[in-house]
This record gives structure tokens, sequence and C-alpha cells, in this order.
């Protein structure tokens, strides 16, 4: 008798939903996609554009074992079920795992679940699907548009201006920051002063600056208009307004990927990429001494939606601890949710796992960004803080200076949340209308308007979600491949394109200013959401961005001028032609100009530097060398002599309590020549290293 099979992504996930099923139920890993485009055909794009672009997939290298190893399990197995992640990219693995496989696509064997608990495994299990294929198609789309965006612009680019590569998304958001580099360049500082009187009364310090003269407002541009309003000014102050008000201040919603990815970024300083990745750890189960459960929901979405079991948890749990006054409304979305975000926003699978509760079993990263999500899931059902606002009005010789500040009179949200929160409030004591307050001092300052500050992580996540580019999967990928590539750097934590990312960015604005922009980028995503909706075709929707884009491309081939490489003023001695530096994987080099006719590369003058010991084998001097890994110790008298002075036996990799993202090995800290690093224990099979 053969056991259900079930096929996730993650070897971490398989863990944890085995135990949840026990012995008739064998749980196995894809270890994510099993196959992607060939890069073969036409170009190399692994897709027929001739033939209503067919693609043409291919088991990848690396993952043929596994796919082995899958199709002995399907064999020996009664029934099998495909519970990859729940969107649009699990529902592609799933679909090409039943291809493989050779799985009936008809069947309803897709299981998907927003959490990884026991009874979220069990109910999914009681209400099996078919695969939809609009999801596969909206996928297979964006996949297909990327290679063929992204081969044929990067192959452009790199013959004409020697760039690495180009893309879709990545572009977009690399012409957003070109684009407020401009502006900050273009920026002329505009100078402006203040006047603001200080103030004590009952103990309490405040601040009160110029806002208005006879009545309407006043601007300061220089020390000239300031000192003449400063002289104008005595201690005396008659207190003109004193406006009291009651103002709510609600709290957010759960996340979302976007908005989980700002807030580590500003409030925990974790890059997008490190949080998905502590979040997908999270999510596929941690053992928590009694059981191993996921800690968080699925953490890629677009949805702010709570389940009804969890609010009511929730609801019950904030009443109990804090009272019935802290209970608040359910926040509801304002945009209309597609299929894409049809699962729930990020939260704690359980409100009764406190942060404190599972601390232990947590890293110091995992337990900050734990805390976090928990802390924002609670504090969108509790009720809104109330705050007693001020504002004074005070007058002399008809200048109006404005002091504001506010108190809390119920914290509300605050309760769990105001960590998280600055809070700018200013006390003020109490006065009346006509009280005179003698300041005790009147200062003026001069300042400069500011230019826009260019992008942080955080702030470009957020344009893009705006604009509606890109899905929350892609945020990290799309910031991790423009700095990889070299064309921005992050100065101050804000990104700052380098002169390649320019050059990139003006030649593709220039070329092709149609396509790689905020509009139509956008308007892609919407294209993709109608075919996942089953409203739009994959078809249609891939010949009418060829129709546009291919006229650009061939125009750009033809117009678009080729940088030459520079010339140093040498001649080449084995052909004579001239002597160019050019790029390459380890750094610049000169070589020929008339290659691949000539393949000549000057060698730069080795530099000899003695060890002070003698070759044991020859007796010649021994001399330091530097090659591929780093620098050695070998004969100087090589080749006659080659010998190489062995290093010391490398010291055993350390143990750490994680686990491979990937394949699920130990993590491992070893020592490289950069100093220590965490890796996968299962190199060279895995080559997963964790930064």
């Amino acid at each position: 008798m053969g056991k259900n099979l079930v096929i996730v992504e993650s070897p971490s996930k398989s863990k944890t939903i085995q135990k949840y099923l026990g012995a008739d139920f064998e749980v196995t890993s894809s270890k994510g996609h099993i196959r992607d485009l060939a890069t073969t055909g036409k170009g190399g794009l692994g897709v027929d554009v001739e033939n209503d672009f067919k693609p043409h997939y291919v088991i990848n290298k690396d993952k043929k074992d596994v796919v082995k190893e899958l199709k002995k399990c399907v064999k020996e197995a009664d029934y099998v079920y495909l519970a990859t992640d729940p969107d649009r990219e699990g529902e592609a693995i799933s679909w090409h795992l039943a291809e493989v496989l050779g799985l009936d696509e008809t069947l309803t064997n897709r299981i998907v679940f927003n959490e990884i608990t026991h009874d979220a495994v069990i109910n999914a299990l009681k209400n099996p699907r078919t695969i939809d294929q609009n999801l596969v198609k909206s996928q297979e789309t964006r996949r297909v548009l990327d290679r063929i965006i992204g081969f044929k612009l990067s192959k452009l680019l790199q013959k004409k201006i020697k760039s690495k590569s180009a893309g879709r998304v990545q572009s977009v958001a690399l012409r957003l920051i070109c684009e407020r580099e401009k502006e900050i360049e273009a920026f002329v500082p505009e100078e402006y002063w203040k006047v603001k009187a200080i103030f004590e009364k009952d103990d309490i310090m405040f601040e009160a600056e110029l806002a208005k003269h006879n009545h309407h407002k006043i601007e300061l541009h220089n020390e000239e208009e300031t000192n003449a309003v400063y002289e104008s000014l005595n201690k005396e102050f008659i207190v003109s307004d004193v406006k009291k008000s009651q103002k709510k201040r609600a709290s957010k919603p759960p996340f979302i990927t976007s908005t989980l990815q700002q807030e580590a970024s500003s409030k925990l300083n974790f890059k997008a990429k490190r949080t998905m990745m502590i979040a997908q750890k999270l999510y596929e189960g941690v053992d928590i001494g009694n059981e191993t459960v996921g800690l968080i929901t699925y953490m890629r979405t677009d949805s702010i939606r709570l389940s009804e079991s969890f609010i009511h948890e929730t609801k019950q749990y904030i009443s109990e601890k804090y009272g019935k006054d802290y209970v608040g409304n359910v926040k509801v979305s304002k945009k209309k949710e597609n299929v894409q975000d049809a699962h729930e926003g990020i939260r704690p699978t359980s409100i009764m796992r406190t942060p404190e509760s599972v601390k232990e079993y947590l890293s110091h990263d995992e337990y900050k960004l734990y805390a976090l999500i928990y802390a924002r899931a609670m504090a969108s059902l509790m009720a809104p803080a109330k705050l007693n606002a001020t504002t004074l009005s005070l007058d002399n010789n008809g200048y109006e200076f404005r002091a504001s500040g506010s108190v809390i009179q119920f914290d509300g949200y605050l309760r769990v949340y105001g960590a998280y929160e600055k809070q700018n409030d200013e006390l003020l004591p109490e006065v009346v209308v006509d009280e005179k307050l003698l300041s005790q001092d009147i200062q003026k300052s001069q300042h400069f308007t500011k230019p826009p500050a260019r992008y942080s992580e955080a702030k470009l996540i957020k344009e893009l979600e705006d604009l509606g580019i890109g899905r929350p999967s892609t945020y990290a990928s799309i910031i991790d491949t423009i700095v990889t590539r070299q064309y921005v750097e992050v100065i101050d934590k804000a990104f700052k394109p380098t002169e390649s990312g320019i050059l990139t960015n003006d030649k593709l604005v220039e070329f092709f200013d149609s396509i790689i922009n905020v509009e139509y980028t956008a308007q892609m995503e919407q294209e993709l959401d109608e075919i996942a909706e089953g409203h739009d075709d994959y078809v249609h929707a891939l010949t009418t961005f060829e129709d546009k884009f291919e006229p650009l491309l061939a125009n750009a081939y033809e117009k678009m001028e080729q940088i030459q490489p520079q010339k140093t003023g040498e001649t080449c001695p084995e052909c004579g032609g001239d002597l160019v530096i050019r790029k390459g994987k380890y750094g610049s080099f000169v070589a020929c100009s008339n290659y691949p006719t000539c393949k000549y590369i000057k060698k730069e003058p080795e530099t000899i530097e003695y060890t002070g010991e003698n070759c044991p084998k020859c007796g010649s001097p021994m001399v330091y060398k530097t090659g591929r890994y780093g620098k050695f110790e070998a004969c100087s008298n090589y080749p006659e002599c080659k010998y190489i002075k062995s290093e010391k036996k490398k010291a055993e990799p350390v143990m750490t309590d994680e686990v491979c993202p990937n394949c699920g090995s130990p993590i491992v800290i070893k020592k490289g020549r950069f100093g220590e690093f965490k890796a996968c224990s299962a190199y060279p099979k895995c080559k997963t290293i964790i930064k």
C-alpha cells in the first residue's frame, strides 16, 4: 500500500508539515523551481516567438537529481498533492511539477494554505482543487516578457555601451533613481530665515515660531528682512488665541510585503533581501519546544485581509489583556483585491504565541522581525489613540507666533506599537487669552531649502508600490540586481547612480522611452492581472508587446553609438594595432583593439616579493605570488620548479542553529579570504551563502 505524497518547495517546510500528517503521508520538496526557459533557439531565448511564443523548458542542471528522486516518490505513491506557495509563482511550480512528473493536470490535487499550522494544512487537504491555469499563464507571460526584454536589451547594451544588463522592472527602478539625481543636481537652494521665541511657564519649556504679520503669512528671505522683524519685537507676548481639540490617531493595517520591507528597513535597519529571508524562515516553521510551527502567515501578499478566526481570537486577547476600550475595528482595503492578493495580510499564526514566549527559540534578527509583525497585526485591531491637541497664538507688535503641542489622553494601539512610532508632540502649559508671557529668548536662524532626498531602500519600495510596478516577490531582487550590477551605489543608506548607471539609463530613455517608463510598466502589471483573472491571454499580451518592442530594438541597433575602448597610446607588439583598455571579469586590462583577430593581452611587470625562505626542492628563493584564490608562496624558479608551499590545514566550520533555505542542511560559519561568513554545510552540492 503506497502513501500519499505531498510536494512542497522548501525542505524546511516539508519537515514541518511531515510532523502534522503522520505515517500515511510522505512530504518532500522540489527545492524551488525544477525547470526554466532554455537558453537555446533563436537569440537564446528559449521561446519560439514566431510560433505563438511557445516556450521551451529544460530541467535546471542542479535539479536533475531532485527530479529523479521525485519521480521515484511519485511512482511509489497512491496519490500526489501539490502544495507549493499560494501565489502565481507557486501555482507555476505546481504546473511544472505536474508536467515533468507526468501527473494528470485535471485532478483536484492542488492544495494551498496561507499559514503552516496543523489546522491550516489539514483543512487544505480536505479542500483540494485543480491547478489554476490562469495563474500559470500569468506567471509564464511575466517570465517570457522578462526573458525577451532581458536577453535582447542586455545584448544590445553590452555591444554598444558595455553595460551588464537591462530588465523590464529593474530599468524602471534605475530610471527613478537617475531622475531623482538629476533633480538634485538641478536644484538651486533658496535662502530663508526663521524667528522663534522661547518661553517657560509652570516648569514647562516651549517654543513658538513666527507665522504671520498683521494676519498675513510672512516669509523672510534674507538677513536684512529678518533683522527688521527682530528689531520690532520685545520680550512681552500676548496670548491672542487658544485652540483645543481632541484628535484620533488610528493604527495602520497589518503588513503586506512592501510595507513589511519598508518598516523593517526604517525601524530595524534590515535590507529587503534580509527581511524576506528571515520572514521565509518564520513562515516555514520553527521548533518551539513542544511543536514545530510556522509563526507567521505567507509573507508575499498585497492583501491586508485577516481571517475571521484570527480577528476573533485577537480581539478577545486584547479585551482580556488591556480592556474592552482597547478593542478596535478591522481595517478594510480601499483597493480592489485581485487573484494575486487573495490570501491574508502578514500576521502571527496565533496571537497567543507572543514574541517573548518564543524568543528563546529564535535568533536575534528573527525575534526582532517577529515582534514587529506581531505588534503591527495586533495594533491593527486596536482602538485609535486619543490626543488632546493645543495650538497657541501669541502676538508681539502685530507679529503672530504659533506653538503646537498635544498630550496623549488614551494610548489605544500605541500601547503595543508605540515603540515603532515617533512621538514628536510637545507639551504646552495651560494659558488663557490676553495672558502676558515674557520670552526668555528670541532667536533668528538662517536656512536653505533642500533638494529632494535620494531614495532609500524603503522609499524606493514604496514608490514602486505606489506606481504599480513590480510585485511583492520582486522588490528585493530588483534592488539587489541594480546594486550588484553596479548601476547604483549606497551612500548614507540611499541610492546614488554610478556613471555606468547614468549612461545605461540615458540610452534606455533615448531609445526605449515608450516601454521603459512608469506608465507602460504599470500597464503591463495590470495586463498580467487580467491574464490571472482570465480576461486576457498569453499570446495577445506578448504579441502586443513584441509589435511595440521590435521596431525600437532595430532602431537602437542602427542609431545607438557604440562606445569605443579608451586607447593607451601604445601599439600592439604582435600586429601593430592600437592597445586599448578593456574591462573584464577581474577588472581592467590592456589588450589589442583588433580582438578577436589578435588576442594579445599586455602583461603588467610583476613585482617580486621574496619570503625570506628557500625552496625545499631546488634551493631557489621563495616568492609571494597572487593567483585566483589570493596570495600564496611558490618557488621563483617556476616553471622549472613548480613547488608551492601548502597552506595550513583549514579550520573546521562552526555549526549554527540555522538551516539552509534551499536544501535544509545546517548552516555553518566558514573562513574565507575576506573573513568569516555563513554558508551551507552541503557545499559544493549546495552553494548557498547567507548574507
